[in-house]
């Protein structure tokens, strides 16, 4: 998204980088749905059909993916009456041991049992289990607690050490000032005529008025921020503008956002930011924990293969003219072009604050 003439601020990139691994997790042995790095792409009945099956199974199923190699949404369960009822409703069924209840209990064991910092953690239904990422601050001691609890919930959880450190980090942005802090912004968003854009969390915690350019006059001021927990904020724009609701593509283009949709693992999407400009990758993981090493945590986030680095916090996710995120952690590093990167869903932004992406 970008402002245009005066102001001019390119909504995209935050500096106050919250830093992932760059690695995904491995695979599970066995496992018969690999991570891919270019994903497939999902149309508006595909998220529709995914949040409607979501709504009707509840905690039978442990979620849904794309499957790479057909392009259809595939639903998890446990049971076979569940199985008729996916394929009743246009979807694939995959019959699992672990139901989406069995997995929350895990994670929940891992809240109260695992809680390091310097590890992550989500849902993968492809692997039906729970993944544990420890990055290279946890101690030797620390990942022994970290499988001695996994090795007590009947292999729903799979560990893994990546490199890398879960860390925050100020880094070069190129949109919003304020505080003394350089951040951008992810998606424009309005209620009725009132123009807001949304933002992460840990910039607008401690930053009330922003500007267009280092020592500007202010162009909006913040009206809601949530941080730690979830990772995003909201800015209401207050210089009159009513700026347009694209993304930078960083090519002279810009693409145009019409809704708002909850990801689906195996799915195709890109992020643009400021630091890496526009990058490409899938979903791999939904429901992801990151405990950081400075103490604070995120819940309910989204894990990417994308490439991403130190400044693209705060970034846009998305997929085609549908806003799927706002990007909040990396690995800083995009080794071979291959990355991680965290993101706040951005409908559950729009419902706290009443407001729809245009």
């Amino acid at each position: 998204m970008k402002r245009t003439l005066a102001t001019a601020v390119t909504l995209v990139a935050l500096p106050l980088t919250l830093l992932l691994p760059g690695s995904p997790a491995a695979a599970a042995s066995g496992a018969d749905e690999p991570s891919p790095a270019p994903g497939v792409r999902a149309g508006a009945d595909t998220y529709q059909r995914s949040a409607d099956l979501a709504r009707e199974l509840g905690g039978r199923s442990a979620g849904s993916y794309l499957d790479t190699r057909t392009g259809d949404l595939v639903t998890t369960v446990t049971r076979e009456a569940d199985a008729e009822l996916v394929r009743s409703r246009g979807g694939t069924p995959k019959l699992v041991e672990r139901s989406g209840t069995r997995l929350r209990e895990a994670a929940t064991a891992l809240e109260k049992g695992a809680k390091i910092p310097g590890t992550s953690w989500g849902v993968d239904p492809r692997r039906n289990q729970v993944v544990v990422e420890a990055d290279s601050t946890v101690s030797a001691a620390g990942y022994a607690t970290i499988e001695r609890v996994a090795g007590t919930l009947d292999g729903a959880v799979q560990v893994t050490r990546v490199p890398g450190e879960f860390t925050q980090e100020v880094a070069g942005g190129d949109a919003i000032y304020g505080g003394g802090s350089r951040c951008s912004a992810a998606f424009n968003v309005s209620n009725g005529a009132t123009r807001y854009f949304l933002t992460a969390g840990h910039c607008t915690d401690s930053v009330a008025n922003w500007s267009a350019s280092s020592g500007g006059p202010v162009i909006g001021r913040r009206t809601g921020s949530s941080f730690p927990t979830n990772d995003y904020g909201i800015v209401k724009y207050t210089d009159g503008s009513a700026p347009a609701g694209h993304v930078n593509l960083y090519n002279g283009g810009y693409q145009d956002i019409t809704s708002a949709a909850t990801a689906v693992v195996g799915q195709a999407l890109k992020k643009s930011g400021s630091t890496t400009k526009v990058t490409s990758g899938s979903v791999t993981q939904t429901d992801v924990t990151v405990n950081y090493g400075n103490g604070n945590y995120v819940y309910g986030m989204v894990k990417t293969n994308i490439c991403s680095s130190g400044g693209d916090s705060g970034g846009a996710h998305f997929a085609g003219t549908t806003a799927l995120g706002i990007h909040s952690g990396s690995g800083g590093t995009c080794d071979n072009g291959v990355g991680s990167a965290v993101f706040q869903p951005v409908q559950e932004a729009l419902t706290a604050y009443g407001v729809d992406v245009y």
